[in-house]
């Protein structure tokens, strides 16, 4: 589980960044830093429902 735990880790500190550049780029949504850091985001959700996926699977 260690794995999973590694997972949740990444996708807070992901969700921290995400939320302090909207806040720095004054809600610009589409500024390309926050972009950016939504698809890094999105791409860590995406590995932890697929990983729960092969548990849930099995």
């Amino acid at each position: 589980m260690a794995e999973l735990e590694d997972l949740l880790k990444d996708i807070d500190k992901l969700r921290e960044r995400l939320q302090l550049l909207i806040e720095k780029k004054q809600w610009n949504l589409v500024d390309a830093e926050v972009v950016a850091a939504s698809k890094a985001l999105n791409f860590a959700l995406n590995q932890y429902n697929m990983f729960l996926k092969e548990k849930i699977g099995e």
